[in-house]
Order: C-alpha cells, then sequence, then structure tokens
C-alpha cells in the first residue's frame, strides 16, 4: 500500500488554504490584547512573504534549486558526523546493521552541529546572515532592530541563544517587544536539533533526507516573518521603533578552538537534554496509555476505537488527536488523517516536537497499522512541529532569558502561555501554506 500523491494546487487545496489562514488570524485576534491598534498592513505583508516563500521553495526551480543546494550541506554534514560517530561507537553507529539507533544517530549529530554553528559564529557567517535577514524584515515588516536580529538569529539559533544577540536590548524592550522575542523562540527550532531530525525523519535514503531537509529549512525561515505577524496581532506595536542594533561579539571566544571546545560542551549538553526528556516524556505517555487502555478494557471503549476510529485502544494519544482533529480539518488535512495529525500537534504542546518528530517517524511508514493516507500529511505534519511551542519552552524561555534580562522576569511569565500558543499558531500557519499550494 503506498500514500496518495500530492495532486497540486487546485481551487479546492487553494480554498481550503485560505479558510485555515482565516481561522488561525481569528484565533490570534482573539488572543489580541489591543484590537485597535492591530497593524493589518503588517499582517498582510507579513503574510505575503510567507506564501512567498512556501511557493518559491515548492514551485519555481531555481529558488527550489537554491534551497535544495543548502540542504545539501546539511545532509553532507549529517555523513561527515557518522565517520565521527563510527570512531567513537565502531560497527554501533552503522545504522544499515543495526537500524536506527536514537542515541548513537541523533545525539551526535546535534553535538556537532553545536560545534560547527559555534564555528560559524566565530568566522562571523552567521553574523552577516542574520544582519541581511534581520535588515530586510526591519525595513518590510517595520519591527525594531532588536526584534529583527532577534527573530533572524531563530533561524540558526536556539530560543535562550538567539536572544544573546541583543541582550543589552531585552532590558529595555516593550511587552510588544519582548513578545515576539519569546513567540520567534517558540515559532522555529535550532540548526543543531534540525540536523538530527533530519537524521531520522530521512532515515538511511538521501533522497528522504534532501527532501525533508529542505522542508525543515524553508519552515524554519517561513517562521520569521509567521512570528511577526502572529506577535503583531496579539500584542500590538504602540511605540516608536528604535534604530538598527549591532550585533556583540563577545560570544566569539579567543580563538576557533575556543570556538570549537564551547560549542561541543554546548552540545553535550542539549544532546544529554534531548535523550533525558525523549525518556521521560515517551515513557510517561506509555504509562498514561496503559492507565487509559485498562480504562477502555474494562469499560468496553478499545472494542469500540478499534471498530470506528484508526486507533486501536483508548490512549493519550487518541484524545489528543480527536481534541484538535477539528483544527486540522480547518487547515486542510484529509480527513483520513486529521486524528493522526491532530495527535502529533497536541504531543508536540504536551511534551515536544522530538516527541512528535519520533512519531511521524512511524506514522509515515506505510507498513504500520497507523500511518497517513496521504503524502501532503507528512510534508504538513513536518512543518507543523518545526518549532519549540510547548509547556516546556515557557520555562526555558523564563529561566534562559530572565537571567539576561531579570527587570523582565514578570513579562516573561506572563507573557509564556500566550507566546507558547503563538508559536503553535505559527507554525500551523507554514502547514497551511504548504499543505494548500501541494493540493
Amino acid at each position: 500500500m503506498e500514500m496518495i500523491p500530492h495532486q497540486g494546487m487546485s481551487m479546492v487545496s487553494l480554498g481550503k488554504g485560505i479558510l485555515g489562514m482565516l481561522v488561525l488570524i481569528l484565533m490570534a485576534y482573539t488572543l489580541s490584547n489591543n484590537r485597535k491598534n492591530i497593524s493589518w498592513k503588517i499582517v498582510g505583508l507579513g503574510l505575503l512573504l510567507q506564501i512567498i516563500i512556501a511557493i518559491a521553495v515548492i514551485k519555481i526551480s531555481w529558488i527550489k534549486g537554491l534551497f535544495e543546494y543548502v540542504s545539501g550541506f546539511f545532509v553532507k554534514v549529517l555523513e561527515y558526523t557518522q565517520v565521527g560517530a563510527q570512531m567513537l561507537l565502531g560497527e554501533f553507529a552503522n545504522s544499515d546493521e543495526y537500524g536506527f539507533v536514537f542515541v548513537f544517530q541523533a545525539l551526535p549529530i546535534i553535538i556537532f552541529f553545536s560545534a560547527l554553528t559555534s564555528l560559524f559564529y566565530y568566522f562571523g557567517i552567521i553574523q552577516k546572515v542574520v544582519k541581511g535577514l534581520a535588515w530586510s524584515l526591519r525595513k518590510l515588516l517595520g519591527i525594531s532592530g532588536a526584534e529583527s536580529l532577534a527573530v533572524a538569529g531563530n533561524i540558526f539559533l536556539g530560543q535562550t541563544e538567539a536572544p544573546l544577540l541583543i541582550k543589552e536590548y531585552l532590558g529595555k524592550m516593550t511587552r510588544s517587544q519582548m513578545f515576539l522575542v519569546m513567540v520567534g523562540g517558540m515559532a522555529t527550532v535550532a540548526g543543531s536539533v534540525m540536523g538530527a531530525y533530519i537524521g531520522f525523519l530521512g532515515g538511511n535514503d538521501p533522497v528522504q533526507r534532501l527532501e525533508f531537509a529542505k522542508s525543515l529549512l524553508a519552515a524554519s525561515v517561513m517562521a520569521a516573518p509567521g512570528a511577526v505577524v502572529i506577535a503583531k496581532i496579539i500584542f500590538p506595536q504602540m511605540d516608536k521603533i528604535p534604530e538598527f542594533v549591532s550585533i556583540p561579539k563577545d560570544r566569539l571566544g579567543n580563538n576557533f578552538l575556543t570556538a570549537i571546545s564551547n560549542g561541543t560542551s554546548e552540545g553535550i549538553k542539549m544532546a544529554v537534554n534531548v535523550g533525558a526528556m525523549l525518556l521521560v516524556f515517551i515513557s510517561l505517555i506509555a504509562l498514561l496509555n496503559g492507565v487509559f487502555s485498562g480504562i477502555g478494557e474494562s469499560t468496553g471503549l478499545n472494542i469500540w476505537i478499534a471498530q470506528h476510529t484508526p486507533y486501536t485502544q483508548f490512549s493519550i494519544e487518541f484524545m489528543l488527536g480527536y481534541l484538535f482533529a477539528p483544527l486540522m480539518w480547518l487547515i486542510g488535512v484529509a480527513a483520513e488523517d486529521m486524528a493522526l495529525m491532530g495527535q502529533l500537534l497536541g504531543v508536540k504542546i504536551v511534551a515536544s516536537e522530538f516527541v512528535g518528530y519520533v512519531q511521524l517517524v512511524d506514522l509515515k511508514n506505510v507498513s504500520n497499522v497507523m500511518h497517513f493516507s496521504h503524502q501532503k500529511s507528512v510534508v504538513m505534519a513536518t512543518y507543523m512541529l518545526c518549532g519549540f511551542a510547548n509547556f516546556a519552552s515557557i520555562g526555558i524561555q523564563i529561566g534562559g532569558i530572565g537571567i539576561l534580562a531579570p527587570n523582565q522576569r514578570k513579562n516573561l511569565s506572563e507573557l509564556g502561555l500566550k507566546a507558547m500558543i503563538a508559536g503553535s499558531i505559527v507554525s500551523l500557519m507554514s502547514a497551511t501554506i504548504a499543505g494548500a499550494i501541494m493540493g
């Protein structure tokens, strides 16, 4: 059995996409603290920019080729990481023989990507790219220099690393500006973990790796203007926009060996944190599913669920899936896949995007009992999960950004939940636009 391929953009897919975007904008509008002062010009320009990026990546050959070229770099880095992993782990790093073992294949990628990012930062490569993107966001969408730097930095850096670019400005930021910094962090993922996603989503297939790399890269770039759109609907800018700001250089290190060492240390911490988080959350989900399955068995609910839904028993995935299923239908997901897609969104918010991507690996495999029916759903899920919007990230931002700007702790605490919801809306917007274009 094979998945149904996407059919290309049509009036139906376009209509569903427009409906989905309107619903998501309405969700943000209901959360707004100052609806009268929303700049619909910023909203329109930001949405247009997201749509242009999506069309360019999916439809325009030379832009598509450029993204594939950059994505190819990520894929090549995975191969280079494999060389180091094989030296360290020997035959256990051979996924052809032992299959994909997360500890052996995914976590080394996080460490190497972190070191590589630090090295690029030392040589000023990331700063140049970020500054160019930030300048574009400032000119096109009229946001402050500090905001634009943080949002552009989030395309490559994590939600506590990007604010380091503007740490001297954080304490002076308004609630609207701070909210955008938080949403930018929630709506994107760090380059280091993106490499891990590519690794276990694509497996050993170079074509699949390239496709997922392109989708993840596009989702991360689209999230930058998307974060501006949603953040400025919920907390419109009321104050004068300050001039463009400079990128600090105190993170560079004394030499490139120090940069590699610092990046490696950060990567190790991140890899251990990711591994521990996955162990705990997946174990907790299994524990809860054991309880729910027992309830379903004693009440006869398991039999009804197995006969009438894609699920085999009463579980947390079942509940999350059908809780978010109506929203999934509204953004253009096929009826056969909307519960499974809702499951991924729920798991991402409750646990993390990493757990969501682990489940996506199973759902894209047609040999499994539960799997997606449409290729479009796999791509939309890749876009939807590409962000740090979950409950744990609220605490991470309060702790991380709060250290850099202690006077903002109250704002961080008060805005945390809304920032998480806004980050989820941004990722859903990217998925909606991609789905509409694919058809």
